[in-house]
């Protein structure tokens, strides 16, 4: 697990010791921010179970300007803090050691153009967040801003939005990336 490109590039990331998180792969993290493009740079960015923070400092490492991670796990966030230590990014991050939940339940101090969600799976967790921002979405979401959701491509299922719309989904290998945003035909 590294970081691909921008200022951090090259870096290797530690990983959370044990199998309680699930890194993104390099594949399909390249893919991902190949989609993406400089659209990132001067993002807002909310990690959610962040794990390891991969995607978050990958972000960073191409220009974001601040990243939130949220996980729960205490080893996470101190391996996401040494991550953000060796990539020299801790700067324009923040990490919070918090249920993912509690955290959506607090009015944020911010908006942000892209949230990442990527939860254990085969908990629904995913949809249970995805749903919980989809009710508060003008406290969370810039209206220009995306929200993408890493699950293992079985795990998919359609919900039932009321602010937010699948605009694209892709699949590597064992992991399936839907992009959600603004649905414009309810504003």
């Amino acid at each position: 697990m590294r970081v691909i490109t921008g200022f951090a590039k090259g870096r290797k990331l530690k990983a959370v010791p044990g199998d309680t998180t699930r890194p993104i792969t390099d594949r399909a993290k390249e893919a991902l921010f190949s989609i993406l493009g400089d659209w990132i740079v001067e993002a807002r960015v909310l990690d959610l179970f962040a794990g390891t923070g991969a995607v978050g400092i990958e972000a960073l490492s191409r220009e974001a300007q601040h990243v939130t991670f949220v996980d729960n796990n205490h080893l996470a966030t101190q391996v996401i803090g040494q991550n953000l230590q060796h990539t020299l990014l801790v700067d324009r991050a923040f990490v919070k050691k918090t249920d993912a939940f509690k955290f959506l339940n607090q009015p944020p101090d911010k908006q942000y153009d892209l949230i990442y969600i990527a939860p254990p799976q085969h908990e629904k967790l995913w949809s249970k967040a995805l749903l919980a921002l989809d009710k508060q979405l003008d406290d969370w979401l810039l209206p220009d801003g995306a929200i993408v959701v890493q699950i293992h491509p079985t795990e998919y299922e359609a919900l039932a939005l009321k602010h937010l719309v699948l605009y694209d989904e892709r699949k590597y290998g064992s992991t399936k990336l839907c992009f959600y945003e603004w649905d414009e035909t309810t504003e």
